[in-house]
């Protein structure tokens, strides 16, 4: 199992203390699988939450005759918020090494971006490169700090998870037409069916608390791209960035950026696979399915979380 940070690990050993002192009931371990679930995925996301919460607070209370830019005053609350991940152990320096790639490959689709039309921020303020303010990149390393922290947090394996090569190929594809569909033929259509076939037959393996569970990894990927659709519904009606459809007044980002965040999410696993290579389930068998849902004895995944 991957090694937990030096809190997650405190944690992890106050609350085994705490459910094993407690009185059983027959509710009780399906009750904890669910707390657990949603406070591990409360955890992965404490970057990006964190971010999102200054970006609607400056959006309501930050003054508009501030002398310091609002843009600029969210780029340092940023490096402030990652600053602190770091120095409080909430993310290994391993894994600070794939969340700053996910912010450069997001600040140079930021700048192709915002230069063609797509969306565009205020022009305000001096920590920006042109027409993009530096805080836009941390919004990029929040999807990969949840991304390489829950891969940690759940203990991850994959059954029947297609070559790394293949991946990383589909990935850059995926990456190039981000920009090339501005001059040539949209190929996102044929990315996602080749996305499909190539992942279509990958089993997620994870571990909530004591039992483990299994998901088809495409759906995985759907969900996580519905959760940063929310979460950029929430971005652009704190005014971070605006679509063209928004800029004479706020709506809900279509439903369309969907497919883009699902195709992103094949750029991330790619990423995160640099760090964290994926491994098969403990169990698996030797067509690769996996084992049925089991129980891990506390004893020996004391430190797992």
């Amino acid at each position: 199992m991957l090694s937990s940070t030096p809190l997650e690990a405190r944690l992890d050993e106050q609350a085994r203390r705490f459910l094993a002192s407690a009185p059983s009931s027959r509710v009780r371990p399906k009750l904890t699988e669910f707390v657990v679930f949603g406070l591990k995925q409360g955890w992965a996301c404490i970057f990006g939450a964190t971010l999102l919460a200054v970006l609607m607070a400056a959006r309501l209370w930050y003054p508009d005759g501030a002398a310091l830019a609002r843009n600029d005053f969210l780029t340092l609350a940023a490096v402030m918020i990652q600053v602190l991940m770091v120095a409080f152990r909430l993310e290994t320096l391993k894994e600070l090494r794939v969340i700053i790639l996910f912010h450069l490959v997001g600040t140079v689709m930021e700048l192709f971006k915002t230069d063609a039309g797509s969306w565009s921020y205020e022009a305000e303020g001096v920590l920006r490169i042109g027409a993009v303010p530096l805080f836009s990149g941390f919004m990029y390393a929040a999807v990969g700090s949840y991304m390489v922290r829950v891969y940690r947090l759940f203990d991850l394996r994959f059954a029947r998870y297609p070559r790394r090569w293949i991946t990383a190929a589909v990935a850059a594809a995926v990456y190039v037409n981000f920009f090339s569909h501005h001059y040539i033929w949209d190929a996102r259509w044929v990315l996602l069916a080749a996305v499909v076939i190539v992942f279509g037959r990958c089993v997620m393996h994870f571990r909530v608390f004591r039992k483990h569970y299994r998901m088809p990894l495409l759906i995985a990927f759907l969900l996580v791209a519905l959760f940063i659709w929310v979460a950029e519904n929430i971005a652009t009606w704190s005014g971070a960035w605006l679509y063209p459809s928004q800029v004479d007044g706020w709506q809900p980002v279509g439903l369309e950026k969907l497919v883009a965040w699902f195709l992103l999410m094949i750029i991330s696993v790619v990423l995160v696979a640099w760090v964290y290579k994926p491994q098969p389930p403990a169990e698996a068998t030797q067509d690769g399915s996996a084992p049925a849902k089991h129980t891990v004895p506390a004893a020996t995944s004391k430190h797992a979380e």
